[in-house]
């Protein structure tokens, strides 16, 4: 039923890429962010300019990571060593935490600006497996997770948010770990083989199956379905309308 293992009980949702498309906004946030802090630097290291990929970056290095993983991931790439600075840092900061927090400032004003769109088919099945009574968890690196629930008018469809904000509050590693995935199993009670983690990301599906879920759900939306498979996923969608 769903598509799922009669052992599942319990549905483990990323955000970003699942039910919303707010993965092309982080996109775009990230590209510009980065490509400002490339350019910079380029020019005070007498190094050429090579601008952020949206495809390959994005996909490889930042997609699915808490803020600042994605930051250390992404410039550690390039060769680039930056003080991890806080949380609290300014957005001009020239720190890991610094960079992440222009990189929010832009995503915060898009999803004031009406940018958040979910994805029709994820809605119609995520109501489909509330009305059967599965359990459902959100489980989101995004620290604004909470506000692009309400902005998608979801929320209400969920019993359990562990995002980026639970995650510093409780000391959890993000993904590709599997630790948020494992604590929002643990809130509802559910041991994590009769979970299942729907992922887009290929550090999320790479974290589902180091959790040792029942069941790990790659979401293609950006032509990766090989690459999902070989990071963990057990089966791939375009579309979780496909398991209805």
């Amino acid at each position: 039923m769903f598509g799922l293992p009669p052992h599942v009980t319990t549905c483990l949702f990323d955000l970003d890429g699942v039910l919303t498309q707010t993965a092309l906004v982080h996109n775009a946030a990230w590209k510009q962010t980065f490509d400002v802090f490339l350019r910079q630097w380029s020019a005070e290291h007498a190094q050429p300019f090579v601008p952020f990929d949206s495809g390959a970056d994005y996909h490889k290095f930042v997609d699915g990571r808490q803020r600042a993983d994605g930051v250390r991931t992404f410039l550690a790439s390039r060769g680039i060593t930056l003080p991890e600075g806080t949380p609290d840092d300014a957005p001009d900061a020239e720190t890991v935490n610094g960079v992440g927090n222009r990189k929010n400032i832009l995503v915060l004003q898009k999803i004031q600006e009406g940018a958040v769109q979910v994805y029709p088919g994820s809605v119609d099945y995520l109501r489909a497996v509330t009305a059967a009574g599965l359990h459902r968890a959100v489980v989101s690196a995004s620290a604004n997770c909470k506000d692009v629930l309400e902005a998608a008018g979801i929320a209400d469809l969920l019993e359990v948010r562990v995002d980026g904000v639970v995650a510093r509050a409780e000391g959890l590693p993000g993904k590709p770990a599997p630790d948020t995935f494992l604590y929002g199993a643990k809130l509802l009670g559910v041991p994590p083989e009769n979970c299942a983690v729907f992922e887009d990301a290929l550090a999320g599906v790479e974290a589902g199956r180091a959790g040792g879920f029942g069941y790990v759900i790659g979401v293609d939306r950006a032509g990766q379905a090989d690459a999902l498979r070989e990071h963990g996923a057990d089966i791939v969608v375009q579309d979780l309308a496909e398991l209805l």
